[in-house]
């Protein structure tokens, strides 16, 4: 068992407010690096892995889908913790102490940082989706998430592909505003070319309406993702990336039309396998 962090103290704190990582990962790939980044930053940190680590702070869950791990974490988040920090392990984080700021603001349940990939598919649609965020979030990053703790142990988890967006639109259906922080960021690497894209889009897309049928969530919201698909051909003018996004984004519809209610990466109507490592 992991290390249970008690009485700590950090030089991230805002207000006197304790804060815990819980970081994500499905194998032992990352894991030494994040650990390093995290004593760097002096934060106390647990992380759940799918596969068995030799360290104190590592704690062994079967790969289930994060939503799965994340619900998995919360009787192991010392009580004392007031922010919770969600991040995949895959990342290297930065300004770290700007997005815990906004928690002085009672009214912000939930900050999520902004995501920063170099190479691939993702470079051009980041900058159209955070066009869209800065208006107003129609989805949450998965890579690095602060929720105050009372509400994340309000939330009872479900399968779900975009357990990211459940966790925003649950949050955003208690009463509480979400933050998009580009000051605080995530470096990591998505899809290396546009067939991936196409797959992590379905994922993605599937997810989102599952999270949506889930919740009560903000009018603009919905009517963004009843929208969707029809807006959705509107990228073919961006050329063979844009064709991939499309499909993508139409296929993670019609998943979730046809029933898909299952956490993991790969859909049931999906033909693809297991060793793609899109499968949790």
């Amino acid at each position: 068992m992991f290390r249970l962090l008690k009485g700590y103290t950090t030089n991230w704190s805002v207000n006197a407010m304790k804060f815990f990582f819980v970081v994500f990962a499905r194998d032992a790939n990352h894991v030494f690096e994040k650990i390093g980044e995290l004593e760097r930053l002096e934060v106390p940190y647990l992380i759940i892995c799918g596969e068995k680590v030799n360290h104190n702070n590592v704690v062994y869950r079967p790969a289930r889908g994060k939503y799965d791990a994340i619900e998995f974490s919360l009787n192991l988040i010392p009580k004392d913790a007031e922010i919770v920090a969600m991040n995949d392990v895959d990342t290297r984080i930065y300004n770290f102490e700007v997005a815990l700021r906004h928690f002085d603001n009672e009214r912000v349940g939930l900050v999520f940082a902004k995501d920063v990939v170099k190479t691939g598919p993702q470079t051009l649609f980041h900058e159209l989706l955070f066009s869209i965020l800065r208006v107003f979030p129609i989805l949450a990053n998965g890579d690095l998430i602060m929720i105050r703790r009372y509400l994340l142990k309000r939330i009872s988890f479900r399968p779900c592909k975009a357990e990211d967006a459940y966790i925003l639109f649950k949050v955003l259906e208690l009463g509480y505003d979400a933050v998009f922080s580009e000051e605080c960021y995530v470096e990591t690497e998505k899809t290396k070319d546009e067939k991936e894209e196409e797959l992590y889009k379905r994922r993605t897309v599937a997810g989102i309406y599952q999270a949506l049928s889930y919740v009560k969530s903000p009018f603009k919201i919905k009517l963004f993702y009843i929208a969707l698909p029809f807006l959705s051909p509107l990228l073919l003018v961006l050329g063979k990336k844009g064709y991939y996004w499309t499909k993508g984004i139409l296929l993670g519809f019609f998943d979730y039309v046809r029933g898909d209610k299952g956490g993991f990466w790969i859909s049931p109507h999906m033909n693809i396998s297991s060793k793609t490592g899109l499968d949790s």
